[in-house]
């Protein structure tokens, strides 16, 4: 070999090494932009316009507004939340696909389904509780009995004669209203749709008789004279509404909790779930916010942190499993 054949290899590794030097420089800015660096999907596993689609599009708004980027809602409504939680958990862990869904994903459907694709407790990363809700029992106006009292006296004296809507089997509707019927002990056919508007839809018309959804859902159709609210699922009276009596005035023993919360895939990085966590948190905060949105919906702002959330999580988990347990609701 001639001394200077080894010469344009000596040229060339030069830059070569500085090629290899901007790819990975390249590399480390692409993995330290700030999050969100593009557009966001978040999960809502019911149809549009019910009480978790509304809250979850109010919230995703001023996440937009915050990030400069589009936070974009999707409905994937279907098997009592399932559908869309499963597309959440299989979803890559990078922060740009959430879950916003009400208890029934995380602390419902392990209870009810026997073969769920998911594990609500190992595939999620809870991130924010965003509201507390306010569950109350509404009847249509053609439903016999004008208090809760009247409606289950009715119930015993015609049993199966009276139905209930809910947004699908397994949700925290259909297991709230089988955990009343056990509790008050009447008997009433469950109906079950694909989400909370064409439950409305029937309710209002009479198809069905009772719907136990979030009060925000109900307000603006009974000021209409609409609809009946008879009374509230929660352990107290709701503050917006002090005059509306509890089922448990009348079914001694008889509350459940309920919120809305946001979620990621379980591997999601820390320091994207702290952002998150730390910006609805502002959001629910917001003066403005809460006036405009959080009071008027009579719902109960949130104020944990991810650590205090995971721990709610267990809590109901274990409380939801109970009740499950005692209404019998069960899906091979």
């Amino acid at each position: 070999m001639r001394a200077g054949s080894n010469q344009p290899i000596q040229r060339t590794l030069p830059l070569v090494c500085a090629l290899m030097l901007l790819l990975v420089c390249t590399a480390v800015a692409s993995s330290a932009q700030p999050y969100p660096d593009h557009a966001v999907k978040v999960i809502v596993p019911y149809t549009p316009g019910g009480g978790t689609d509304v809250v979850g599009r109010a919230i995703s708004q001023r996440l937009s507004e915050k990030w400069g980027q589009p936070v974009i809602v999707d409905n994937r409504a279907g098997a009592g939340t399932a559908i869309g939680a499963e597309v959440v958990a299989k979803a890559p862990a990078d922060g740009y696909t959430l879950l916003f869904s009400d208890s029934t994903t995380f602390v419902i459907l392990p209870h009810v389904y026997s073969n769920l694709r998911f594990d609500p407790a190992k595939d999620f990363a809870p991130i924010a509780l965003a509201v507390q809700l306010a569950p109350v029992l509404a009847v249509a106006n053609n439903t016999p009995g004008k208090t809760l009292p009247e409606l289950i006296t009715y119930a015993k004296n015609h049993p199966g004669q009276l139905s209930y809507a809910s947004p699908g089997v397994g949700t925290y509707t259909h297991i709230a209203m089988e955990y009343f019927k056990h509790m008050a002990g009447v008997d009433m056919l469950h109906v079950p749709y694909k989400g909370s508007s064409p439950a409305m839809a029937d309710l209002l018309s009479g198809r069905v008789a009772a719907y136990f959804v979030t009060y925000s859902v109900f307000e603006s159709y009974e000021k209409a004279g609409k609809l009946r609210i008879l009374a509230a699922g929660t352990p107290r009276r709701i503050p917006a509404r002090p005059d509306l009596p509890t089922i448990g005035e009348s079914v001694p023993g008889y509350s459940i909790n309920v919120w809305f919360g946001l979620a990621a895939p379980a591997a999601t990085p820390a320091p994207i779930l702290d952002k998150i966590s730390a910006d609805v948190d502002a959001i629910l905060k917001d003066p403005e916010f809460i006036e405009q949105f959080i009071k008027p919906q009579a719902y109960i702002p949130g104020d944990l942190t991810r650590a205090q959330f995971a721990e709610q999580m267990k809590s109901d988990f274990i409380k939801w499993g109970e009740i499950v347990k005692l209404t019998g609701v069960k899906i091979e």
